[in-house]
């Protein structure tokens, strides 16, 4: 709940700053025809599914990243993006007894996305469909037993909104959900279960067109 509160409050602050700081950059010019974008941002990212681990169940917590994009526009409304995390996610792994250990993930997608409404109106929702692959590293266990987590891959599935405050900036929040296979979970060297974290990531940002 407290990092969805910091997230909430990073993008009002975002919001409320961007107009300013960059209204000086207003002018007759326009969105329209501008191939390249770059956004940074910070995103929250949860898993929806918690693996078994020698047969005990556990939840992850979810954790927050600070994220980069860059995007290519064929036109003003289909654009493929390269996203991903600048940082690595740290999730807790619990048990009903407590803390069992910890694994970071570090997420990178490829997708095409669709723009809707003409690019420079105010308020331009997005979708995007793609390829991901989340690293998995820094695996531990509180008894000191080695753990390890194959990396996932799978489908990402993106929807958004960008906010535009001139033609060459605007803010952005989005919603991604990745679909992936199902890894590995390894004690010692040997397999003893498999992880689907299917994880959903909420981020906030701000971007550039040029």
């Amino acid at each position: 709940m407290i990092r969805f509160r910091h997230l909430t409050l990073a993008m009002l602050g975002a919001l409320a700053f961007a107009p300013a700081a960059f209204a000086q950059d207003a002018s007759t010019d326009s969105a329209s025809g501008k191939r390249f974008a770059i956004v940074g941002g910070y995103a929250l990212s949860q898993p929806t599914k918690n693996p078994q681990i020698a047969g005990t169940r556990t939840n992850l917590d979810g954790d927050g990243a600070p994220t980069l994009s860059a995007s290519y526009f064929f036109n003003d409304n289909f654009a493929v993006e390269l996203w991903g995390s600048a940082d690595k996610f740290g999730h807790r792994i619990n048990s009903s007894a407590g803390k069992l250990g910890s694994v970071d993930s570090q997420p990178v997608a490829l997708s095409g996305q669709y723009h809707f409404r003409s690019a420079d109106s105010i308020v331009r929702p997005f979708v995007g469909l793609g390829y991901y692959q989340a690293n998995y590293t820094g695996e531990k266990l509180e008894n000191g037993q080695r753990l390890g987590v194959d990396n996932a891959k799978g489908g990402i599935a993106t929807a958004g909104v960008d906010l535009n405050i001139n033609p060459t900036w605007f803010a952005r929040a989005d919603v991604r959900y990745m679909q992936g296979s199902k890894s590995d979970v390894k004690l010692n060297g040997l397999k003893v279960g498999e992880a689907e974290l299917n994880p959903v990531t909420v981020g906030v940002g701000i971007g550039a067109r040029f």
